[in-house]
């Protein structure tokens, strides 16, 4: 199936399964669904299985979005007490849209947990609470987290089944050109690897550390199957840096044996090391959506406190502080670790470089654990030059036995939904998806190519009283609100007043005024609005130290 075709069918509000190989294209068909979606007024609510996947799509863990965090089961109270959380109730309300990236990692239990907070809230006896559910991911890549027992995929779930989901397989790829390297990932893909293949990789070995041989780039990143290699090297690179090393040391509070399993799923180290100029990557969510995990960045300096100072990779500068990773049980609090949510970043996990595309990259296969794992360290690379091999093991070529046969009725269930829609009159489809967009309290407009944006239509204006009219044209034509304000001769909060009129008359649409507010201010501006349990706009604005106007809160609050 092709992107178009997936993003067809993604359109008509169907549950949909989207799949296919790496670098075919899944995150951009999504991307460009999400860009409709918007276009027409819908905002979907967009998570992830990982914090690291999240960090790819603008979104949040399905853990953190749905309420249910680290547990691995729910009892009935369990349930009760998350779904009467307001911020959480609030969210799962409001959601029309559910996206779920990196599904091949979601274990059917949290699947299934997530489903029930919905149900709960939603008080809808429907998967997910009667919410359109997107599911996106490849299963030859890496399986759930199973905790020393046998992965259970979300697919054998029965919520799964009830989403009665329609597989979008892409066929079409995108990364990687080379004929050679591709035969080698098919042949990782469909469980045939031959010996010849294994010589075509051999021809990409690279010696390690210290082992006389070719050189390997520099700036290329270090992939490992195991954190202690990661570790390692992490080390190695901090000690080449000038300067006195700064530490940071985690503080706990609880009971021993469950702090203890805070600091194993905490990203930052007990001991947290560092200089400046060191390379980092933030490991978890700010609450004001200055950072997310998987941030990276590098630390400049210290502040008068102490606390690290680091310029993120687009350019941003920010002063850290520690924070919290709880265990609550019956919502109370039960242990707790703090920590500055940093750690080095010069290498790697497998797990961590999942959903990214890279021209080169040196990676030690030679202890692979886990099924998919060698798959998805060597399809992050764009060409067989590409890669440089310090180790190799068999299992590294190995994917999950199980999924070699799923995958063939994920292939069979794409070829008929694709034969289904392309007997359809293309009216009959175009009706269903103006029927969805009705449905989702959204405003029809027309379609849009992949990966270009729909440029407004002056029909949209049709009907409008002249001077919303002059203004919706105008705030799309200008970069700033100030821009559009002078152009118009009018005060800023007058223009604002205009956009919340088109809003209530169902004519503004987030791509029409999105642009004036910067996405990290968006993010912000959001959560402080989530937090506060008014509809007043003077406790946000002093809740955000009175950084950003009345007229950007009033912008933030026009995309909830």
């Amino acid at each position: 199936m092709t992107q178009a075709e997936a993003l067809t069918i993604l359109k008509t509000g169907a549950n949909v399964y989207l799949t296919g190989e790496p670098g075919s294209g899944k995150t951009h068909t999504i991307n460009a669904f999400v860009d409709w979606l918007r276009s027409c007024g819908i905002e979907p609510s967009i998570t992830a299985a990982t914090g690291i996947a999240a960090t790819h799509v603008a979104g949040m863990t399905l853990h953190s979005w749905s309420g249910i965090g680290i547990a691995e089961s729910l009892s009935p109270a369990d349930v009760d007490r998350i779904a009467t959380k307001e911020h959480i109730a609030k969210r799962i309300q409001k959601a029309k849209v559910l996206i779920i990236e990196e599904i091949s990692m979601l274990s059917a239990a949290t699947f299934e947990m997530a489903d029930a907070i919905c149900r709960e809230v939603r008080r809808v006896e429907k998967p997910f609470g009667g919410l359109t559910a997107i599911l996106v991911g490849d299963f030859f890549q890496l399986p759930p987290i199973s905790r020393g027992r046998d992965a259970v995929f979300a697919y054998e779930s029965s919520v799964w089944r009830e989403l009665n989901l329609i597989t979008c397989y892409l066929t079409e790829q995108y990364r990687q050109d080379d004929t050679a390297f591709l035969s080698v990932l098919s042949a990782i893909r469909s469980g045939d690897v031959e010996e010849m293949h294994y010589e075509q990789l051999r021809t990409r070995r690279v010696p390690r550390e210290g082992e006389e041989g070719e050189e390997m780039p520099a700036d290329a990143p270090k992939l490992f199957s195991h954190n202690a290699d990661v570790d390692r090297i992490n080390a190695d690179e901090l000690a080449k840096l000038k300067g006195a090393v700064q530490k940071f040391r985690m503080s706990a509070k609880g009971k021993d044996s469950l702090v203890e399993g805070l600091k194993r799923g905490c990203l930052s180290p007990e001991v947290l090391e560092l200089k400046e100029g060191a390379a980092v990557m933030f490991t978890k969510n700010s609450p004001q959506g200055k950072f997310v995990n998987g941030t990276l960045g590098v630390v400049t300096g210290f502040a008068a406190d102490g606390m690290p100072i680091v310029k993120t990779k687009d350019g941003r500068t920010i002063t850290t502080e520690p924070m919290e990773w709880q265990m609550e049980e019956q919502g109370k609090v039960k242990a707790s670790v703090s920590q500055i949510p940093l750690r080095l970043a010069y290498a790697m996990t497998v797990h961590k470089s999942q959903g990214m595309s890279m021209d080169a990259a040196i990676m030690d296969l030679s202890r692979a654990f886990e099924y998919g794992q060698g798959y998805v360290a060597l399809s992050r690379v764009r060409r067989l030059s590409g890669v440089y091999l310090t180790g190799l093991n068999e299992r590294a070529l190995e994917v999950h036995p199980e999924i070699l046969e799923k995958d063939k009725d994920f292939r069979s269930a794409s070829e008929a939904a694709g034969e289904a829609f392309a007997a359809m009159p293309a009216a009959e489809i175009t009706g269903m998806q103006k029927k969805f967009v009705k449905a989702m309290g959204g405003a029809w407009t027309e379609d849009i190519e992949i990966g270009k944006k729909k440029t407004a239509s002056k029909k949209s204006q049709a009907g409008l009283p002249g001077r919303l009219a002059e203004t919706l044209q105008t705030v799309r034509d200008t970069k700033s609100l100030t821009e559009a304000a002078k152009a118009r001769g009018l005060a800023l909060s007058t223009v604002v007043t205009h956009l919340e009129e088109l809003a209530e008359l169902g004519k503004l649409t987030r791509t029409d005024f999105g642009h004036l507010v910067p996405l990290h201010v968006v993010d912000e501006v959001h959560e402080a609005l989530q937090a506060s349990d008014t509809d007043k706009l003077s406790p946000v604005f002093h809740a955000l130290g009175g950084r950003y106007s009345f007229e950007t809160i009033r912008l933030v609050r026009l995309m909830r």
